[in-house]
């Protein structure tokens, strides 16, 4: 049997802080989400493992929910 799954909430992710000085896992990071210029906005799944990228980079993005 078949369950349908909820859609599954979003978040609005926008790199406030340039990346240059930062780590190279940092910046792959950001890379990984689609953010390379300071402004630029993406919207991704809310799932352990965006939670995970955001953690890597919390201090340089603004997150709110989508």
């Amino acid at each position: 049997m078949a369950t349908k799954k909820a859609a599954s909430a979003a978040l609005k992710i926008t790199l406030k802080k340039s990346l240059i000085g930062a780590k190279d896992n940092q910046i792959a990071t950001a890379h990984a989400l689609g953010l390379h210029k300071v402004g630029n906005t993406t919207t991704q799944p809310d799932n352990a493992a965006t939670n995970g990228k955001i953690q890597t980079i919390i201090h340089l993005v603004e997150v709110t929910k989508a």
